[in-house]
């Protein structure tokens, strides 16, 4: 029995090293133009060269850095459904987020959306960084605006990009105009104990008029938290630090050459997660409906360094830039495993269960270096000719510890299982893009991009209950991925578009177990796509309509080697739908939105028997149907004072936490729909000072943004963990600009 026991326990180990994470799976918005040419222009930078938003063959949503200060909105979860198609999960807290596009949720260990600050990609493309747990998730002061790229990326962003890709464009420095802003704000959330609080600042000064500018800024915020633990009595044990500073230098040389350079940091602390639990029979809230049952604290910590320099030339007949950076992320985790391995100390001849903090650290180091050359805008053919390159180094230490309930290691048995995954990911590519105008109404666009990946790994472990190993791993393999586009003018203002394009994420080297096959590949996911975008009624109304059809193939999938769990090419996916964002300015000072997507993603083959998912599933954590209302109106108090109001109203539909094939394996249960109000008002005076009261989820909804079932070390279901929609939120901030 002993024997057996351990058996059961080192295989639970095994799979839990390796997929438990504490974590959740992972807007046409109507903010004003970012960057602005005339009226209704925003620009966007999503081909790599800057256009009209309106003219890009891409389903595209931009939401502007103000706009989300406007609204209150300091993370992904805040703004994520005013954006159509994007789902975003989360444990609770900034940084524990998992990003889904178009239905393509990340059923592997690596994201299935990429995410970039200006030029560049953040985050690990390899399989054991735990890419797909952990977005990047930046304060807004300092970010000029987010472009929301829907399908694949392939062709000119690389590597995991197939669901879409998620930009940071930063703020760039200003060569002519001295200008600052400084504010402070406080906030209340419901069933928090205390207010929050934060504070920014941001300058920007010409060094040089016309050659040398400066811009700096530094964030604070402090949130508190409301989730209490009934085991422990810890109350608001999610609240959360976050703060961030940014510094950029621009340099131009001369009116061809120019040089940028800038630095990011940011750091993440959090003593716990933001879920609850729910009992497994009645599916009610334990406690007062904001409670988790974690015996032990489940703090996280985050910090990004990010360094960045481009250098620019135009020669005439094209422009030449180059673009290097270093990036340094750092994270930790700590989760209660307790009702995961501690249950199982009695089979250990322990009197009682134990206790089972599971820590988890990841610290990758990034380089990328990318070249392009591109030719001028606004010709009969325009081109475009890049490489890529990148070297990641990252780390994933693991550790489960086995002790009493009163906190003490205990002998033989302590520590359960330690786990390190060291991966070395290389990349290199090269790709062009090349439009063709046949006339001035009809031009097509069509990509390609080669990329090449080596990989190496190893496998060590040790601990009372997992063998003693030091195993290799290499991989390597090659890609080609292309996009056609063609695009057709109706009128000036109306723009009918068809696109077709392949993205991929990269496999790589398995667990070194018995029976395991030594490699998993890539899988890859087709696109197709038509859209209409246009602005009618004397340009009032903007209108962009997309829908979409996606082939996904070779899913990454933890699978069941004969007992023995590794990564494996498992199963088909198809998601198909439509997008819409319309824009309404029925009168000066009004802006009405409406955003919505339905997305049926599902299954089109079933997976095996220890994935649980059978043909025609539907894929998890992704809403059928999802959507925004929203409005803001600005208008003059008298004087110099402008006043502004807004809403928005987001609906979430029900998705279910897992394949819904066979309950026995996978258990799923659904997340309920939901609609949440938030508001917002203003006023400046004087240009300068401004007043600011937002309120989010004004009228409490309880809902869940995240909902799963939890197993104990037996495999029997436990509980139901849930990350509850933040409670409602009031705050008010104080701002100066000069």
């Amino acid at each position: 029995m002993e024997r057996n026991s351990r058996g059961m326990l080192a295989a639970t180990t095994a799979l839990c090293l390796l997929t438990f994470t504490g974590a959740a799976w992972g807007q046409q918005s109507t903010s004003p133009p970012a960057e602005a040419d005339g009226p209704d222009v925003i620009v966007v930078t999503a081909q790599k060269r800057s256009e009209n938003l309106q003219d890009v063959p891409i389903s595209i949503s931009v939401v502007g850095g103000e706009r989300l200060q406007e609204t209150g909105a300091s993370q992904l979860t805040d703004f994520g459904a005013y954006v159509p198609g994007l789902q975003v999960d989360s444990s609770g807290t900034p940084g524990q987020s998992t990003i889904s596009l178009r239905g393509i949720a990340p059923i592997g260990p690596s994201a299935t959306v990429g995410t970039y600050v200006d030029d560049a990609p953040v985050g690990s493309s390899s399989l054991y960084a735990r890419a797909s747990a952990f977005a990047l998730d930046l304060l807004p002061y300092d970010i000029e605006r987010i472009e929301v790229l829907r399908g694949p990326q392939g062709t000119l962003y690389g590597a995991s990009s197939i669901g879409g890709l998620l930009k940071y464009v930063t703020v760039t420095p200003s060569l002519t105009d001295f200008s600052g802003k400084a504010g402070g704000e406080v906030f209340g959330i419901r069933h928090a104990g205390e207010a929050g609080y934060a504070g920014q600042a941001m300058v920007n000064v010409p060094l040089v008029t016309d050659r040398l500018g400066l811009t700096a800024s530094y964030a604070y915020r402090k949130a508190p938290g409301y989730v209490d633990s009934v085991v422990t009595g810890k109350r608001g044990q999610n609240d959360y630090r976050q703060q961030g500073a940014r510094i950029a230098l621009l340099w131009q040389a001369s009116d061809d050459f120019s040089v940028a350079l800038s630095g990011l940091w940011q750091e993440i602390e959090s003593e716990g997660n933001g879920s609850v639990v729910e009992d497994i029979v009645t599916g009610e809230r334990i406690g007062d409906g904001l409670s988790n049952n974690n015996y032990l604290d489940e703090p996280f910590t985050k910090s990004l360094y990010y360094f960045a320099g481009t250098l620019k030339n135009d020669f005439g007949f094209a422009a030449l830039s180059s673009t290097t950076t270093y990036s340094r992320v750092k994270t930790s985790q700590t989760s209660d495993a307790s009702r995961v391995f501690g249950v199982l100390f009695p089979l250990f001849g322990q009197p009682a269960p134990g206790l089972a903090p599971f820590n988890i650290t990841l610290d990758l180091k990034k380089v990328t270096q990318e070249v392009r050359l591109t030719s001028p805008s606004g010709g009969r053919f325009e081109w475009l000719l890049g490489g890529f390159f990148t070297n990641e180094v990252s780390g994933n230490k693991q550790i489960v510890r086995a002790y009493d309930m009163a906190g003490a290691p205990i002998a033989g048995l302590d520590p359960l299982a330690i786990a390190e995954l060291p991966t070395r990911y290389r990349e290199f590519a090269a790709f062009a893009n090349a439009t063709y105008k046949f006339s001035d109404r009809f031009d097509i666009t069509a990509g390609l991009r080669w990329a090449r990946n080596t990989q190496r790994y190893r496998q060590i472990s040790v601990g009372a209950v997992v063998p003693t190993a030091d195993n290799p791993g290499s991989s390597a393999e090659s890609v080609l991925t292309y996009s056609v586009s063609p695009r057709f003018h109706l009128t000036d203002d109306t723009m009918l578009y068809a696109r077709v394009a392949s993205g991929y994420r990269p496999g790589g080297p398995n667990a070194t177990l018995p029976g395991v096959t030594p490699t998993v590949a890539s899988d890859s996911l087709t696109n197709y796509e038509i859209g209409l975008k246009t602005i009618l009624f004397d340009r009032t109304l903007t209108l962009d309509l997309a829908a979409f059809y996606m082939d996904w193939k070779d899913l990454q999938m933890t699978v069941d080697f004969n007992g023995v769990s590794g990564l494996a090419n498992a199963g088909s996916a198809r998601s198909q739908g439509f997008e819409a964002t319309i824009g309404w300015r029925p009168v000066r000072g009004l802006q009405l939105g409406i955003n919505g997507a339905f997305t049926d993603a599902k299954l089109t083959s079933d997976t095996p028997v220890a994935v649980g998912g059978l043909n025609g599933d539907r894929l998890p954590r992704i809403p059928k149907w999802s959507g925004s209302l929203t409005a803001e109106y600005s208008f003059a108090v008298g004087g110099d004072a402008q006043a502004k109001l807004g809403g928005g109203l987001r609906h979430t539909g029900q998705r279910v936490s897992s394949f819904e094939g066979v309950p026995a394996v996978t258990n799923p249960i659904l997340a309920d729909a939901y609609t949440a109000l938030d508001l917002n008002a203003g006023i400046t005076f004087d240009e300068r000072w401004s007043l600011r009261l937002y309120a989010r989820n004004l009228t409490d909804t309880d809902a869940a943004i995240t909902r799963d079932v939890q197993t104990d070390g037996l495999g029997r279901r436990a509980f139901i963990r849930t990350t509850p929609l933040q409670p409602r939120t009031i705050g008010l901030a104080l701002d100066l600009s000069f």
